[in-house]
């Protein structure tokens, strides 16, 4: 699902209860993460819950370092945070990663705002380890 969808998708829910019950569901359709991956070198330092981000550096058709992620956590919303930020980043190259503004596509789908503040941060947490792959990605092409 790209990021595109979800705006859309969440233009359509003018209540917060199901667009909160939507970001559960995001996080149950993503893909399990392998034990193996949540070591302690991908969790997310910054969030309350537990959060694993795995970072695969690749190139794309035109030779750029494009980066792809896999992610999970133990709590359900966050998990669906996760999916949400996964859809944002996940596939993009260096650049567009450190040039995308996250709290502001969160604040299209109507989030920033129903954010407890430590989600808030856990999120501004995921997006900053995402950023620092991304400027050793850019920096290692």
């Amino acid at each position: 699902m790209t990021i595109d969808d979800l705006i859309d998708d969440f233009a359509l829910i003018d209540d917060w209860e199901e667009r909160y019950r939507y970001v559960i569901e995001l996080g149950k359709r993503l893909p399990e993460l392998p034990e193996s991956a949540r070591s302690e070198d991908n969790r997310v330092r910054g969030c309350a819950s537990q959060v694993w981000l795995e970072t695969t550096v690749g190139k794309n058709e035109r030779g750029e370092a494009a980066l792809t992620f896999r992610g999970d956590s133990d709590a359900h919303i966050v998990r669906g945070l996760v999916a949400i930020i996964l859809s944002l980043y996940s596939g993009k190259t260096a650049r567009d990663i450190l040039t995308t503004d996250a709290m502001e596509v969160f604040g299209k789908l109507g989030l920033v705002e129903h954010l407890t503040p430590q989600r808030s941060n856990g999120v501004r947490s995921m997006v900053e380890r995402i950023r620092r792959d991304a400027m050793a990605a850019a920096q290692a092409a």
